[in-house]
């Protein structure tokens, strides 16, 4: 046993915390190919500084350059003052916006993002551009490389940094800009009159959440978006034809992913004031369902669950000191209300959706009913649902890493199941291949049994609020019929909830095609690139397996591609994918065309 003595007890320097514990700074660590990957937040981290300066009033153009490796972000605001360039970028707790005076309502609170950046960067330089003087700092894993005297400039005034992760902690990472795009538009859209350049092109917005949900639109809104603004608040709401919610929330200039006190009043209250209007108790699901809103909030010191700042805390004031319950529901009972009055069309149109949903409500809640009971059956003893433990402890603290596997067949959901991690891993196993859900509505989950069970096991009939699984992972064969089975469980979720799909839930597994190995290595190909990649490292005496079906990789295996080393790729949808035409088209009865295009757009290899 360990002597435990005062030689046990030790303090880590600031850099040495940091690149010890990254996830307590900016979550996970990634190499780039999910857009929550930590190199992201360290981007994000620099800009929201130069975001603070522009939301006091400083500097209407922020640059930004990022190769594959590398970003430097130049603002034109302020410039941090020069004699205090080292404290803000080297110590801990350190920074303007502690004081409220100069930092009303800043998204970067605590002084700590960009010492973050710095730990965990090969190469962090800052330079300030102040007053007709510049200074610049150059560091290496948060130790000063070289420290710039004060110089004459005649730059304008900002701040410049540039930076490059850590490839020992980002391993072989790369930025990839359609991870990068959405994030710039937020801030546009949050910033209205802010003009970001990014490696050329060019993001502004005119009418903020306005332009947020006309740009996130994938069908035809049933009337014009509601658009309301406040001092500290700014809304937008409008419903569409498609099934479930969605919603977009932020504080201070921070998308808040995972919501908040914000947006749950922000629902509330969009219920009682329609409601209210109507003189009618319309059920929430009605009133709710097809429903696109944002909101943001701008709030002093708030308080986020964690530094990632994803989600908002309970216990804020706005700056009038009103707390953020009865300041949001005060806003949107009494502005919401007097819009509806004054605009008759679009409170007709409400009524006509919301008395639309009603409608399919009541001719399926027999059939509801029925199909509850039977999805009571689902357990962990049951076949079809191999749970994890997650869900049986409130408290457990991998909550976030919750997953649930949909295959099908016995062999490969047995394979799933014996090498997954049954703390937060789950397995749902499909019999045959489910039905294409193309033109249906709701009332086919209930009664299909299938769709039944899949529903239950996820917990969304009622919204994703209560998403038992934070990852959704469709895990079929690499054939002709996985892929079908895969568009049928795609069409099915992009017909009923699409919601998942845009709040980034919903994943396809990708499990290797070769395995190349000889007596002393076995690598795992995921393509003939990486096949032949593996044939040049092992040499001449090599043996290659080619992998049919998911049943076929053995549970030991399995462990290396749904562990440590999962590879997942993200179910997205853009404004540019109209939804109901493309399913229309792959997943309708318009045979003959789908079979000319497929004719058409065939490549075949030339033989060599």
């Amino acid at each position: 046993m360990e002597k435990y003595s005062e030689d046990t007890i030790k303090t880590l320097k600031w850099q040495e915390h940091i690149r010890k514990r990254p996830g307590m700074y900016i979550g996970k660590l990634g190499d780039g190919s999910a857009e929550d990957d930590g190199i992201y937040v360290l981007l994000k981290e620099v800009a929201d500084n130069s975001i603070d300066e522009y939301m006091m009033g400083f500097g209407k153009r922020i640059e930004i350059k990022i190769t594959d490796e590398s970003v430097k972000v130049r603002d034109y605001g302020r410039g941090v003052p020069l004699g205090k360039v080292l404290d803000i970028s080297s110590k801990m707790n350190t920074g303007a916006k502690y004081d409220s005076k100069v930092f009303k309502k800043s998204v970067g609170l605590n002084g700590v993002g960009i010492k973050a950046v710095n730990a965990l960067s090969t190469k962090f330089i800052i330079s300030s551009y102040r007053d007709g003087q510049e200074k610049k700092i150059e560091y290496s894993a948060g130790q000063v490389i070289e420290e710039h005297d004060i110089q004459v400039s005649n730059k304008r005034n900002g701040t410049e940094v540039y930076f490059e992760p850590d490839k020992s902690l980002f391993t072989n990472y790369k930025y990839i800009s359609d991870f990068v795009k959405p994030m710039l538009k937020y801030y546009v859209y949050l910033n209205s009159g802010l003009k970001i350049k990014f490696n050329g092109q060019v993001f502004f917005s005119k009418n903020g959440l306005l332009d947020l949900l006309t740009d996130s639109l994938s069908s035809e809104a049933l009337y014009p978006i509601i658009h309301l603004k406040g001092e500290d608040i700014e809304l937008a709401i409008t419903h569409g034809n498609q099934y479930g919610e969605e919603y977009y929330s932020f504080v201070n200039g921070q998308h808040t992913i995972q919501g908040g006190t914000h947006l749950l009043v922000f629902k509330e209250a969009v219920v009682k004031t329609i409601r209210d209007f109507f003189k009618k108790e319309f059920h929430v699901s009605d009133i709710r369902s097809s429903i696109i809103g944002a909101i943001a909030l701008k709030v002093e010191d708030p308080i986020f669950e964690s530094q990632t700042k994803t989600k908002l805390g309970s216990k804020e004031m706005v700056p009038n000191g009103i707390s953020i319950r009865n300041f949001i529901m005060d806003f949107i009972t009494t502005e919401l209300d007097n819009y509806l009055h004054k605009n008759e069309n679009v409170a007709k149109a409400i009524l006509q959706k919301i008395q639309a949903s009603e409608k399919e409500r009541k001719a399926i809640s027999g059939i509801k009913k029925i199909a509850k009971q039977r999805a009571k059956k689902i357990s962990v003893h049951n076949k079809k649902l191999r749970d994890c433990d997650v869900h049986f402890n409130s408290k457990h603290k991998r909550k976030d890493e919750s997953t649930i596997f949909i295959t099908e067949g016995d062999s490969a959901s047995g394979s799933i199941t014996k090498a997954r991690d049954v703390d937060t891993q789950a397995v749902f196993s499909l019999r045959g291949k489910p039905l294409n859900t193309y033109g249906l509505t709701k009332k086919i989950i209930y009664q299909n049994e299938e769709f039944n069970m899949l529903q239950a096991a996820l917990a969304v009939e009622d919204g994703i609020e209560n998403l038992r699984y934070n990852n959704i992972v469709i895990a079929t064969d690499a054939d002709i019929d996985g892929m079908h089975i895969r568009l049928l469980l795609l069409t099915f979720f992009l017909n009923f909830f699409p919601d998942l799909i845009k709040n980034k839930h919903l994943y396809i597994l990708q499990t290797p095609l070769f395995r190349v190995r000889n007596k002393k290595k076995t690598i795992y190909c995921y393509s003939e690139d990486e096949k032949l990649a593996a044939i040049n490292e092992l040499g001449k005496t090599h043996e290659i397996t080619r992998f049919k079906g998911l049943g076929e990789i053995s549970p030991d295996e399995f462990k290396h591609f749904i562990n440590k080393d999962i590879r997942l790729e993200p179910v997205v949808l853009k404004k540019e994918d109209a939804v109901a035409a493309m399913l229309k088209f792959y997943m309708g009865k318009n045979t003959p065309v789908r079979q000319e295009f497929i004719i058409e757009n065939l490549r075949v290899e030339e033989e060599i």
